[in-house]
């Protein structure tokens, strides 16, 4: 496996992608303010950014093996190919239904199958969830989680070895609260989702 990342590669990476926004005031799905704002979806338009943090990933897992790397839509399946393309596995994802998440378009895998999960941001966990349950649903065994930003800062666990290019703690805070807000700031609302709140 090629030499990983310094921390300070990857912040260039990150940073000039467009994926992690460290100065700025933000208006985050939740509703709640935020100085720095992380969208992992710009670094797909970048291979030359994306090949080498993938690449990182797949080097974070070099004392396990797998058998194949399963990632969720939208957001995992680019990278879930380009860390199995490193690893020198097959890439399959899973994508919702009706609301429930799923494996389609005929991809299978055999039943004791040992598996890496990849998601692009950890906030929550909630679609990898999603995932480890299909994986476990069909026969698989969920062997580690790989992330290119934690942002829960390490306090999302799935029970298996979960590790991430960058371990981020991003602050946020309500509206009534918000230095950013009380400074005067300008906010920005990002994202693609919409927003519980909307910018008054």
């Amino acid at each position: 496996m090629s030499k990983l990342l310094s921390v300070a590669e990857i912040d260039e990476i990150l940073v000039k992608s467009g994926v992690w926004q460290k100065n700025g005031h933000f208006l985050l799905t939740s509703g709640r303010h935020s100085d720095q704002y992380l969208q992992c979806a710009m670094i797909s338009q970048y291979p030359a950014y994306f090949e080498p943090i993938a690449r990182h990933l797949a080097g974070l897992f070099d004392d396990l093996e797998f058998d194949l790397v399963l990632s969720p839509a939208m957001g995992g399946i680019i990278l879930g190919y380009e860390v199995a393309r490193a690893l020198g596995l097959r890439a399959l994802f899973t994508e919702r239904e009706n609301g429930i998440m799923c494996l389609k378009r005929s991809q299978a895998f055999e039943p004791g199958s040992r598996i890496l999960i990849t998601e692009d941001v950890l906030t929550t966990g909630k679609s990898v969830r999603e995932v480890i349950e299909v994986a476990t649903a069909l026969g698989g065994r969920v062997t580690a989680v790989g992330a290119i930003i934690d942002r829960s800062a390490g306090a999302v666990q799935f029970g298996v070895p979960t590790r991430a290019v960058r371990t981020l703690e991003v602050q946020s805070f309500e509206a009534s609260e918000c230095p950013m807000c009380r400074a005067g700031m300008p906010i920005v609302k990002p994202g693609s989702r919409p927003n519980k709140n909307t910018v008054q």
